[in-house]
């Protein structure tokens, strides 16, 4: 009996009031639960970044040495290391195995009636040397790196506790308008290729150079034919929107752009047009969005074009000099606010997609340690999950956050390798080789 009652008594002590202190810790506990909702998310399915330029990173800082940047520390120099990835709940990642469109010395080929300046074959080496160091890097972390060449692989890597390690190519001037080469870049586990760059390739025009060919021209609907092919994701990030059109026209599998984001929020000629978006649930494609700021922020991106013209301005006054151009530029920056871009715009992009294009054509492309400047909220890799809770607070449900971490880029990738062996049963590798080319030329 007094056992009972002294069961009562604690009962009613705990419910009223001197366990306070215990009911504040639950209520803290209950807090962090659902701040680790959004990492519940990250748990459950691969967070799949489209663009991370780190190789790039290693090539700059010690000349390709892996080995001279241990990433398994912080690196206050980067935006990527293994701490933050893991904070940041990233389970797949494409790394860029980027080199510059100008690499080499310029050459004139001949297009019908059109001479086009391209670059020289030294592309493909810097290309073959950037997938190497992507290669180096996983073999110096095998217990947090492993190469994926599939969709399947993606989830058994997941599963398994690493992190999924991807290869893609950004720029089609890697390939050297050869069909040979792409094919061994694929051998070589590239599986997705951004089909032009800054600059014009000799078969697709780019959104940031004078269009030349109006799109693709018959050796581009060859080379997207045979990424069809073997399998390797068509990536229209970068391209014009005629090029843009013209991919969809001709491709059998899905598309992907990578790391762009809407134009009809910011109008960059990088970012995709309304009625590119609303293309792709017909042809089953996605956007990955990308943390670019002046893809993101009209405000920033109509600062950096009055910054443009404030130079161009000095540059072309009588007597200038790097120094009167410098000092003037301090002046106009000194009386010019700039302006940032936010965690909150990036999600508005993904908004506009979802309202235009559908749930299931979203992804994610940051494009960190490619950009010399960040969105407030998305300062690196560990900032992933604050875009998580940020969706999370605009209604989205799990299984919608399910696909935009990683589930639509996983059906992509999925339908391009169905798609890859449909065609492998019909048809051999093209032989088309680019117009004027004979020989070792």
């Amino acid at each position: 009996m007094r056992k009972d009652l002294l069961s009562i008594f604690v009962l009613l002590v705990t419910s009223f009031g001197c366990d306070d202190r215990s009911r504040e810790n639950e209520s803290l506990a209950l807090s962090s639960d659902v701040q680790d909702d959004a990492l519940r998310l990250h748990r459950e399915v691969p967070l799949v970044d489209g663009h991370n330029d780190i190789p790039g990173r290693y090539r700059e800082q010690v000349n390709r040495r892996v080995s001279e940047l241990d990433i398994r520390e912080h690196q206050p120099s980067l935006m990527t290391d293994i701490p933050r990835l893991r904070a940041g709940g990233v389970g797949a990642q494409f790394w860029s195995v980027y080199v510059p469109a100008n690499l080499g010395e310029s050459i004139t080929q001949q297009i019908g009636r059109t001479s086009l300046k391209v670059e020289a074959a030294q592309s493909v080496r810097a290309t073959m040397e950037q997938i190497d160091v992507v290669y180096r890097m996983l073999e110096q972390y095998p217990d947090t790196f492993e190469l994926a060449l599939t969709a399947d692989d993606v989830e058994r890597i997941f599963k398994s506790g690493k992190i999924a390690s991807l290869i893609g190519m950004e720029g089609g001037h890697s390939i050297d308008s050869s069909l040979g080469v792409l094919r061994m870049f694929y051998k070589l586990g590239a599986r997705y290729m951004t089909i032009t760059h800054s600059r014009n390739t000799p078969w697709a025009d780019s959104s940031t150079d004078e269009p030349v060919l109006g799109g693709l021209s018959e050796f581009g609907s060859d080379v997207i034919a045979e990424m069809n092919r073997v399998g390797m994701l068509v990536d229209l990030s970068h391209v014009s929107p005629s090029t843009m059109h013209d991919t969809l026209d001709v491709t059998d599998a899905p598309v992907i752009f990578s790391h762009s984001s809407a134009k009809a929020l910011c109008d960059h000629p990088r970012n995709v047009p309304d009625d590119v978006l609303q293309r792709l649930p017909s042809n089953g494609g996605i956007v990955m969005v990308t943390f670019v700021p002046q893809f993101i922020s009209q405000e920033v991106r109509d600062y950096g074009l009055a910054r443009s013209s404030e130079e161009n301005r000095l540059n072309a006054l009588s007597g200038a000099t790097e120094y009167s151009v410098l000092e003037g530029m301090e002046l106009w920056q000194n009386s010019h606010t700039e302006p940032r871009a936010t965690l909150s715009q990036v999600a508005d992009h993904i908004d506009h997609i979802r309202e235009v294009a559908g749930i299931d054509h979203i992804g994610i492309g940051s494009d960190f340690d490619g950009i010399t400047s960040v969105p407030v909220g998305l300062e690196d890799v560990s900032k992933f999950v604050e875009l998580t809770r940020e969706l999370q607070s605009r209604g989205y449900k799990d299984n919608e956050l399910h696909k935009v971490l990683g589930l639509n880029v996983l059906r992509v990738m999925r339908d391009a390798e169905k798609m890859s062996v449909s065609i492998i049963s019909k048809r051999s590798p093209s032989e088309a080789i680019f117009p004027g080319r004979v020989g070792w030329n």
